[in-house]
Parts: structure tokens; C-alpha cells; sequence
């Protein structure tokens, strides 16, 4: 008691109130922003009242809804109120209750994804809550043979997460290295995405990243369903599904709900996109530059005649175009949603204006990179 004193002269956060329960006192520790300390009161004293009834005594209220913790120190007491219990401490012994309270509602309501698009499909998305989001995964598959695991990372900063696998589906020896390779390393803390990576062996200097996040429930049911391992963080409104394959980025669970000449016409456009945002600068350079005798007469003239006055080689024109569009999408991204759209959109037209009309890029080039783009 003379150390969590100490502690709450230092931590405005922390509450420890005494009251009786059974005629014992006992004092009530935990975080007045995870607890709402009026209704966790009177969930203990109908507890209590109900031990009376049965004849039990004051330990016995761990059944059901806490858990009796025996010689317990301090920091085992600090990290159970970081996880969002309430301590009962009892001044008559040395042993305490980890008791479940009545919590603060901190999330925020099940909403529509913003960062995901749905044409057709379930339009609900994770939040930041744990437990609701398990719920929610539950909704969707409904299987006996789905098995969670949770865990506690970090010392200074915890933070919890939850394991999701198919028993049966998911690759044992794949399934068995990640959970050993998770449980070797639940002193390190986790702040970001970055760290999760380096905990589990990934590369950190690398362009293609080894997980896919999604903020889908069905997209997390999809995947657990062909034996994929999900992982959820807490505070963290979408789901880690892991592995991470290259047909994920073409395919989505809710194309499957289009006729089947749709889902194919989709997933084609989608890699025809891709590829020819990739090709398209280098190929316009190798033609500009290196082979324009490749090219028909009419369109080497074309293409000749929109670069007059441009100062440069075409190399240095096309890494200058795609910087400004990097610059661009960035911008859209950080705004504010109410003025964003409207920025990016006058900016995009008024910048690529310029640039033309300054010979600084070609229009050949701007039309070549934004078809990709608006694909």
C-alpha cells in the first residue's frame, strides 16, 4: 500500500479507494480512465451480498469473475491495473483479487471502412477494441475450429494482441514457428508495425512487406478459412494476416459476389494496372531516348514535337513527374477530408497546367501516367 501511495502522487490516474466488503476493509486500486469506479462499486457489493447468501467468505468472490492472486508484489499488481483490472486489496491478509470491473467505453461504434472501398460485401470494419473485433470475426465464421491465443507484449508499454487460426487448415510447422517465435519475444515492446516485423524475423530494408493488413472482417474470414494465421493488436483498427501472397493484391473476397465474367474482368484490369504503372516509365525512356525508330513515324513526330523546349533528357523528366505525383498522393492523404479532395484535385490540374506550359514534362508523358493511375 506504501508503494502504490507513493506511485499515485506520481500517476494522477491511479485511484485507490477503501471501502467495506463482508464487514472487511479493503482497498480498490486501478485506473479511474479504464474504470468506472461508481458501477464497478456496486457490482463488488452485489457480489458480496450474494457471498453472504452462500455462506462464503470474502476470497471466494474471485469465483466466476476475478482471480485470487496470493503474496502478490508490486509489479504484478501494476501490470494487472494496466490491463485494465481493479486490485482488491485486502488489509487483513497478503493476497489480493484481480477483478474484472464495469470498463469505460473507449471505442469508438462499428462504422463503414474508410480506408477500403466495398462495392458489394459486408460494409462493417474493425475498431480499436480487442474484443469487439474478435466478436466481430466470430459473426463471420462460424466454426468450432477457430482458436484464438492472447498475448501481453512490452514492459514499459503493453500491449495486448490475439492469435487466430483454423485448427486443422493452418500449416503446423508454419503455425508452431510464429507462436514460439511470438512467446520468445514478449519483453520487447511494440509501438508500430515496424517492431511487430523485426519480432518476427522480418527484413526491415525491404519493398514488398510480408503481411497484408485489412479492416474487412470478411477479408479476415476468407483468409482464415484457406489456413492463414491473423493477428490483432490492440489499438490497432485492422487485422495482420499473415503470410502474405502475391495474388492477394489482385483478389478480393468481395469480388466473388459479381458474376464470375466480372471477377475475372476486375482481377484482370487490376494487374493490367499494375503492370503498366511499372513499365510504362521506363519503357517510355527506352523508346524516347534509346529506340524511337521502334515507334511509328506519326507517333515518334507526336512525341517529338510535345518535348520541344523541354531542357532535359526524358530520364530526368519522368523521375521529376513522378516525384510531383508522389507529392500529390501524399497530400491527399494527409489533409483534412474536407478540404483534401478539393486541394489535390484544383492542384493536380493547376500543376500539371504548369508544368506543360513550362516545358517542363511533356503531355505525352502526364497521359501516360495518369491512365494507370485513374485505373
Amino acid at each position: 500500500m506504501d508503494r502504490l501511495q507513493t506511485r499515485q502522487k506520481q500517476d494522477a490516474d491511479l485511484f485507490l479507494h477503501r471501502m467495506f466488503l463482508l464487514g472487511q476493509p479493503v482497498t480498490l486500486a486501478g485506473y479511474t480512465s479504464l474504470i468506472d469506479l461508481p458501477q464497478t462499486m456496486m457490482m463488488l457489493q452485489q457480489h458480496a451480498q450474494n457471498a453472504v447468501a452462500a455462506d462464503r467468505s470474502l476470497l471466494a468472490l474471485e469465483i466466476g469473475f476475478g482471480e485470487r492472486i496470493d503474496h502478490a508484489d508490486e509489479q504484478a499488481v501494476v501490470d494487472a491495473m494496466t490491463e485494465g483490472y481493479v486490485m482488491v486489496l485486502l488489509e487483513s491478509s497478503n493476497s489480493c483479487l484481480k477483478v474484472i470491473p464495469v470498463s469505460r467505453t473507449l471505442s469508438l461504434s462499428i462504422e463503414a471502412p474508410t480506408t477500403e472501398n466495398v462495392m458489394r460485401g459486408s460494409i462493417s470494419s474493425f475498431i480499436e477494441d480487442l474484443d469487439t473485433n474478435i466478436g466481430i470475426v466470430k459473426r463471420h465464421v462460424f466454426s468450432d475450429k477457430l482458436r484464438t491465443q492472447s498475448y501481453w507484449f512490452g514492459k514499459d508499454q503493453r500491449r495486448r494482441a490475439i492469435l487466430l487460426y483454423m485448427e486443422g487448415k493452418t500449416n503446423t510447422p508454419f503455425l508452431t514457428a510464429m507462436i514460439r517465435r511470438i512467446e520468445s519475444h514478449l519483453d520487447k515492446d511494440i509501438p508500430n508495425l515496424l517492431s511487430l516485423s523485426k519480432l518476427l524475423g522480418f527484413p526491415r530494408w525491404t519493398l514488398i512487406t510480408r503481411y497484408n493488413t485489412t479492416g474487412l472482417p470478411e477479408n479476415v474470414a476468407s483468409a482464415l478459412g484457406v489456413g492463414k494465421v491473423v493477428l490483432f493488436l490492440d489499438r490497432f483498427p485492422f487485422a495482420i494476416v499473415l503470410p502474405s501472397l502475391l495474388m492477394n493484391m489482385f483478389a478480393e473476397e468481395s469480388d466473388r459476389n459479381f458474376p464470375l465474367f466480372f471477377v475475372v474482368a476486375m482481377r484482370l484490369l487490376r494487374i493490367i494496372g499494375v503492370l503498366t504503372n511499372m513499365l510504362m516509365p521506363g519503357l517510355y525512356v527506352g523508346l524516347v531516348s534509346v529506340n524511337p525508330d521502334v515507334l511509328r513515324l506519326e507517333l515518334a513526330l507526336s512525341i517529338a514535337s510535345s518535348r520541344v523546349g523541354v531542357p532535359y533528357p526524358a530520364l530526368v523528366e519522368t523521375l521529376l513527374l513522378l516525384i510531383i505525383l508522389e507529392l500529390i498522393l501524399e497530400a491527399s492523404i494527409r489533409l483534412p477530408k474536407t478540404i483534401g479532395p478539393t486541394i489535390t484535385m484544383v492542384g493536380g490540374i493547376i500543376l500539371g497546367q504548369a508544368v506543360v506550359q513550362a516545358k517542363l514534362v511533356s503531355n505525352i508523358l502526364i497521359m501516360q501516367r495518369l491512365s494507370p493511375v485513374s485505373r
